[in-house]
């Protein structure tokens, strides 16, 4: 059985990598009617399952180990059982890669978004240019944005109101349904608050979302202003985007294509802070005069989030970090953890298409 498991799996991840045109036809058949049907099963339950099949997964972990240690001990009168359960231990795990892949995991292999929304034309056309002109050209895309973003911050600040999670989650899935032509229509779609609020705030997790059930799990203890960008983020992920920089993307274009402006002053807010940073490490003077032009209220806001930020340093959140970008990597996402901030030229180039041409639906590959 094990090496039928790693044939359908290493012929599984062959396909995907190298044939894309199959990720439609996965979506179609696969994916989207699993995300519906677990939506449809999961959704109306107040509370996690994914988080508690996750505990029971520690324990059978636990227990796996503690029996693995006794067998050792006795390794001689033992040791027919211990290969056994090493083998059975793997057959385990490679049943759980494979509904991983198969309920979700795929979707690391789609097409970026940015090439899917045709944003990449600065990216082609940049080719050309030698390292310092592209130097040059990089910084001043990111004055252009942080200065957008800036004005952007301080005209929806006076109209920024706080909402609940409830009510951010039941929004959000609103505008998924209108801005967008997400598949998931009834069900498939919105967050909940996750059991594990307290171990994810010690490791630098504000959300994530549970390839298993489907379900979408958020940290109800952030501050009110990170949510409606944070969840619109989490249900990019139940839409069908795996990739984490894609979901920042699409999180952006959801909340700022709405007339909702805690949604839109949410968004601006996040991609400031990627785009301020990135900045500051080309120009900390300038980087600092945008921060100083921003509103009182931002201002209080970036200096929750740091306060936040600061709690929180700890080594367990570093190592929870490199494991996840280990783990980015390890799913065909080339630039790990550092995907999340991508976003920025990205966004700014959606913008300048929407200059140009106006609002557009909002397609999901």
């Amino acid at each position: 059985m094990m090496l039928s498991l790693v044939i359908l799996l290493v012929v599984a991840l062959y396909c995907f990598s190298e044939y894309p045109s199959l990720i439609p036809v996965y979506n179609k058949y696969i994916f989207y009617p699993f995300q519906w049907l677990r939506g449809l099963l999961f959704g109306f339950l107040p509370f996690s399952l994914g988080d508690i099949i996750y505990i029971l997964g520690g324990v059978w972990l636990l227990m796996t180990v503690v029996k693995w240690t006794r067998y050792l001990l006795k390794f001689r009168s033992q040791k027919s059982q211990l290969l056994a359960s090493f083998l059975s231990t793997i057959n385990t795990v490679l049943i759980v890669y494979l509904l991983f892949l198969f309920g979700w995991g795929a979707n690391y292999y789609k097409q970026p978004l940015r090439e899917y929304w045709n944003l990449n034309k600065a990216d082609v056309a940049s080719a050309s240019f030698s390292k310092e002109e592209l130097k040059l050209k990089t910084k001043k895309d990111l004055i252009a944005f942080d200065s957008f973003l800036v004005c952007n911050l301080n005209n929806y600040a006076p109209h920024y109101y706080s909402l609940s999670g409830k009510t951010i989650n039941e929004r959000a899935i609103a505008y998924y349904n209108r801005y967008t032509d997400t598949w998931m229509k009834k069900f498939g779609l919105g967050v909940k608050p996750a059991f594990f609020s307290y171990f994810m705030e010690r490791t630098a997790v504000e959300g994530y979302y549970n390839p298993f059930t489907g379900e979408g799990q958020f940290d109800n203890g952030l501050p009110a202003f990170v949510l409606p960008f944070l969840v619109t983020h989490e249900i990019a992920h139940q839409a069908g985007i795996a990739a984490e920089g894609d979901a920042n993307l699409m999180s952006y274009a959801l909340c700022t294509a709405t007339n909702d402006s805690t949604f839109r002053y949410s968004a601006y807010l996040e991609i400031w802070i990627y785009t301020n940073n990135r900045l500051y490490l080309r120009d900390s003077a300038l980087a600092d005069k945008f921060e100083a032009q921003l509103n009182k209220l931002t201002a209080a806001h970036i200096d929750t989030l740091e306060q936040l930020s600061k709690k929180y340093h700890n080594e367990f959140a570093r190592y929870s970090s490199e494991f996840y970008d280990s783990y980015l990597k390890m799913q065909n996402q080339k630039e790990g953890i550092r995907s999340y901030g991508n976003v920025s030229s990205s966004a700014w180039q959606l913008e300048l298409n929407r200059m140009k041409n106006g609002n557009r639906p909002i397609t999901i590959p």
